[in-house]
């Protein structure tokens, strides 16, 4: 099929739940987990006579989203009422922000394809999350927990065009909320949930295509294939003369393909008033000012930074800018004289692989293995002090036992042997004790040479230095 006729068009509303300790209108807890319906009162109930109080701590961590998100941060606000006819929202509605949202316009950068792509936003608004369903044949059971929980919701204009550019882009939106210490992106546990809208039209017309929801996807992988597959049923319908219907879909990550939910409602569906509980909601001018002093350096612009001042990888730099916490850990690793790319090298390897195999948390490495502790380790290895298989012995013993390096080459005795007049006495032991390979090497056996390193490696216990027995080797063959 002549696909490259037809032009994809997607847009993402991401649902990031944010970092309070309350619900966003009730003192109840937002924390995960917990008994059935525990986390709950009369206002997660939805009883009558219920009262709203706004969480001033979502408003605040909403703003640094926004901030965060590159948005217009709008002083006056409104909430109103999304009517909701489902069973685990009990009131019949939602609270949600609509016409006057707190974040306006904004924009997030992207890396794909070794270009750095603006994606624009729309709106971030505020609102509370729904409860929990779960159907078991004849019955269903609801739960309440999450009924309240405070969510921000983040609508990029539709401007994305490939299924990369939308994995790209929530990947980016969840890196940047981190940075901002506002959500904890976990995505198993239902902290960012993203919802694509799709549609496809041919390549020559000005108006979009019919758009269709696929609902609640968290998983990156999961929106690429998503929506990979959600492009092309769209496109094989219209080559076939099918219409497309506006619905909400699934994704079954098993099959690999979308299903249809339900029919889409409009926003008049929805029939959105004023909530008359609740009064406008104001930010105050010093607060944001604070706010904006506060906002930090974002991943990509960081790892580009890296890129340009420290020649790192791209690939380097963006896995170590992937959290705060490792950027700053690189950052006061060089910052005490590691020179950037072999700290950058350390990181990525040694670092990343101790996290994957031991399972542990960024937080505990960094208490077992401070970043002066790995930034002395590497100035000795460039000194010549010690070898570079020895570093990564001595490294492993400073994170197990909570050690500095320098103590560690004291108790395992690893000081490299860098000294030139030690090397050429050793050297000269092994030339003599084998005189035979000598002549071999001599005769053109090019071969015979490691056969001499192995033996003053071996004699040395590997404490050589490597380059230097190599040129005093060298030298003493001719």
């Amino acid at each position: 099929m002549a696909y490259e006729d037809w032009q994809p068009t997607i847009g993402l509303e991401i649902h990031a739940q944010l970092k309070t300790n309350s619900k966003i209108f009730s003192a109840d807890s937002a924390a995960f987990g917990g008994g059935d319906n525990e986390h709950t009162s009369i206002l997660s109930l939805g009883l009558p006579g219920a009262l709203p109080v706004l969480n001033r701590s979502v408003v605040e961590q909403g703003v640094r989203a926004g901030l965060s998100l590159n948005c217009k941060i709008n002083l006056s606000s409104r909430f109103s009422r999304k009517s909701y006819f489902y069973p685990d929202m009990p009131k019949g509605y939602q609270i949600t922000q609509y016409e006057e949202p707190v974040c306006g316009e904004g924009y997030v950068e992207i890396y794909l394809n070794e270009r750095v792509t603006k994606i624009g936003i729309e709106r971030a608004h505020l609102e509370e999350d729904a409860g929990k369903s779960t159907h078991h044949g004849q019955y269903s059971l609801i739960n309440l927990n999450r009924s309240g929980v405070p969510l921000l919701e983040i609508v990029s204009k539709p401007e994305m065009k490939s299924a990369a550019e939308a994995a790209e882009y929530a990947r980016m939106v969840r890196k940047l909320l981190r940075y901002a210490d506002v959500c904890d992106g976990n995505l198993e546990e239902g902290s960012l949930r993203v919802d694509c809208n799709v549609s496809v039209k041919k390549q020559a017309d000005a108006e979009l295509g019919t758009k269709v929801e696929i609902k609640n996807l968290n998983s990156f992988r999961f929106i690429e294939k998503a929506v990979e597959f959600e492009i092309q049923r769209q496109i094989e319908r219209k080559e076939a003369g099918l219409g497309i219907f506006q619905e909400t879909r699934l994704f079954d990550s098993v099959k690999g393909q979308t299903f249809a939910m339900r029919s889409k409602e409009e926003a008049d569906d929805y029939r959105y008033f004023p909530d008359p509980d609740l009064p406008l909601c104001l930010v105050e001018e010093s607060f944001l000012s604070q706010a904006k002093t506060e906002l930090k350096e974002g991943p990509l612009r960081k790892a580009l930074r890296y890129v340009e001042s420290f020649q790192l990888a791209f690939e380097d730099a963006s896995l170590i800018t992937d959290e705060l916490e490792v950027a700053d850990y690189f950052e006061e690793t060089i910052a005490k004289g590691a020179e950037p790319k072999t700290a950058g090298h350390w990181i990525t390897g040694e670092v990343m692989r101790v996290l994957n195999e031991e399972s542990l948390s960024f937080a505990d490495f960094k208490d077992r293995m401070p970043a002066v502790n790995l930034s002395d380790l590497l100035l000795k290895m460039k000194a010549g002090e010690i070898s570079g298989k020895m570093a990564k012995t001595i490294f492993a013993k400073c994170w197990q036992d909570r050690l500095e390096p320098t103590k560690v080459i004291e108790s395992l005795g690893l000081k490299q042997i860098s000294n030139k007049d030690d090397i050429e006495k050793i050297v000269a032991e092994i030339l003599d004790a084998n005189p035979s390979q000598v002549e071999e090497f001599r005769s053109g056996k090019q071969k015979v040479f490691g056969f001499f390193v192995g033996q003053i490696m071996k004699a040395t216990k590997g404490q050589a230095n490597p380059a230097m027995v190599n040129e005093v080797l060298k030298d003493k063959l001719k």
